[in-house]
């Protein structure tokens, strides 16, 4: 059975506020299908959003992010909307925890921009050695109205 992501569905195709388009046969977008992984979740997290809380979650599925470009790359998580820049040749590990539905992730490209949906909603992203990667990590500035972060 053919199916469009959860991302199309939520957000549309390619520019902005489009409407999204259900691919023939598609399993259609349920409220539910959000909130049953997010609701189980948050009341597993109790509170504690920090990286070790999350871990806490258990089930823990990494999936290796690499920029192999030679420009610098966004790497976009949701559902909260956390952007992250790798430059060439730079990795990041992005890990989901919790439940979800049936994966956990969905993945967009861009040029420029790795979009990931957390289907449990709740993810962590590391450097190789295992620290956490802090939000906005090298934005560069002027991006989202901001200076700009350090390199690590």
């Amino acid at each position: 059975m053919s199916r469009t992501s959860l991302w199309r569905q939520l957000f549309g195709g390619g520019e902005p506020g489009a409407a999204a388009a259900a691919a023939p046969g598609a399993e259609p977008l349920t409220l539910a299908r959000v909130t049953e992984p997010l609701a189980e979740n948050m009341s597993a997290i109790d509170g504690d959003f920090s990286m070790e809380g999350i871990q806490r979650l258990g089930n823990p599925v990494p999936m290796l992010v690499e920029n192999s470009g030679d420009e610098l790359l966004e790497l976009w998580l949701e559902p909260f909307g956390q952007d992250y820049w790798l430059r060439p040749g730079e990795q990041f590990t992005v890990t989901s925890y919790g439940t979800w539905h049936d994966r956990p992730f969905e993945l967009a490209h861009d040029p420029g921009q790795i979009r990931i949906w957390a289907c449990s909603c709740f993810a962590t992203v590391t450097f190789p050695d295992g620290t956490e990667v802090p939000g906005g990590h090298q934005r560069p500035a002027g991006k989202y109205g901001t200076q700009g972060t350090q390199a690590r």
